[in-house]
């Protein structure tokens, strides 16, 4: 019946890791991806905090995450929940390089139904293609906001 995938690939952020580590939080992602809109089903200062909770919807499906460890800027593990389709983690490591950092995302997944199996099966085929998407989102997105590490520090093009 069911499946189970570890998924590691690797992104480059033009940032230093405290910078580029908000990128991977609840709500820093809505920064980047679209139609990412992450709803607390209870109040929350630090988005990264262990214990906090928020679901997403995507595809008509409800996802549930969880901070499950997290240690800024290098760190931060989800746990994550559809209901009758998948289960397991997300893990997103970041490794300061100069003035970018590397970025590993890991996903580990087991699939909860036969029908959910095939469709985690097409995810882990496409794994490579949907981390390149992570990766020119980011770019284009602090391309737009002209923030990048070379020019961080220049009041005239930080964003508004």
């Amino acid at each position: 019946m069911s499946a189970r995938y570890n998924l590691t690939g690797h992104l480059t952020v033009p940032l230093p890791a405290d910078e580029a580590f908000r990128l991977f939080t609840a709500r820093g992602e809505q920064r980047w991806a679209p139609h990412w809109e992450p709803r607390f089903p209870a109040a929350v200062a630090d988005d990264a905090d262990p214990g906090t909770v928020f679901e997403t919807t995507a595809r008509g499906e409800t996802t549930t995450w969880t901070v499950v460890d997290s240690a800024p800027p290098r760190h931060i593990r989800y746990a994550r929940v559809t209901p009758r389709t998948s289960a397991g983690t997300v893990t997103v490591t970041l490794d300061e390089a100069g003035a970018h950092t590397e970025v590993t995302v890991t996903y580990e997944l087991t699939a909860l139904t036969d029908t959910a199996a095939v469709h985690l099966r097409q995810f882990a085929e496409t794994y490579p293609t949907f981390l390149a998407s992570w990766q020119n989102a980011i770019t284009d997105t602090l391309h737009a906001e002209n923030w990048t590490s070379a020019n961080r520090h220049d009041p005239r093009t930080e964003p508004n």
